[in-house]
Formats: C-alpha cells, structure tokens, sequence
C-alpha cells in the first residue's frame, strides 16, 4: 500500500506577510493562490516535492464557532501554535538566509543531542519553523 502527505495546514492572519517568509525568505513555490468562496487558497511546497502547505487563515473549519476562532487567533498571537520542520543540507546557510529577511529568531544552529544541526524561527503568524541539517549533509 503507497502512501504520500499531500496537504498540511499552518493558520496565517496576513497571506502577504506569510508569502514574503515561505516564498521569498524560505525559498517554497507558491503551488496555488486562488479565491475560493470569499477565502484565498495559498500552497507552498518546496522544490521538487508533491507535500504542499495551505496558509489558511486561523479557524477556518467549517465547524469552527467565533469562539473557537478567537481562541485560535488569542493562541497563534502567543505563539503557542505548532508549526513544521523542514530539512535542509546547509542549516547554518539557510539560517543566515532567513534571519537576513528579517524574521523573528527562537534558536541559532546547534548541534542537538539527538544527532541533528539545527535552527528555529517565528514565521510572521508566530507559527514555530525549524530546519534540521541530517548528520553527514
């Protein structure tokens, strides 16, 4: 049986703010930008790879209350929202590429326990964004 990740979600407030870091700074495709019932559908997907990401606005289930939204919007302004880790073959060139963008830095490279160099930065919506360097890249 073949299987494949298709589709994540991260939550955006600011679809601009969020392509000038994904696109611009990071260096994903933009897959799709289209409206979509009074929505935008954005994808990024790195290079070469069929997994893409939406950038959807927070709370955007259709089952979501106004409750459930502001919650997510009060979370992801903390943020306490989870985010993605992507691999890279140079960490320490990558995080000089995007901390040159201006983004908000939680960790400078390091040389982690578990085998992995490795850096982490706030995309624009809070969201966490690591990248790992593989032992031997």
């Amino acid at each position: 049986m073949g299987i494949a990740l298709t589709y994540c979600f991260i939550a955006v407030d600011d679809h601009e703010k969020a392509l000038a870091f994904y696109r611009d700074a990071v260096g994903l495709e933009v897959r799709n930008d289209v409206g979509y019932e009074g929505m935008r559908w954005v994808t990024v997907a790195a290079p070469g790879q069929d997994a893409q990401i939406v950038l959807e606005p927070p709370g955007m289930d259709p089952d979501a209350s106004p409750a459930d939204r502001e919650t997510i919007a009060d979370l992801m302004a903390k943020g306490l929202m989870r985010g993605v880790v992507f691999t890279v073959d140079d960490c320490d060139a990558t995080f000089e590429r995007i901390r040159a963008s201006g983004a908000e830095v939680l960790q400078e490279p390091m040389d982690q326990p578990y085998g992995v160099r490795d850096c982490a930065f706030r995309d624009p919506a809070g969201n966490l964004v690591r990248f790992n360097q593989q032992p031997n890249r």
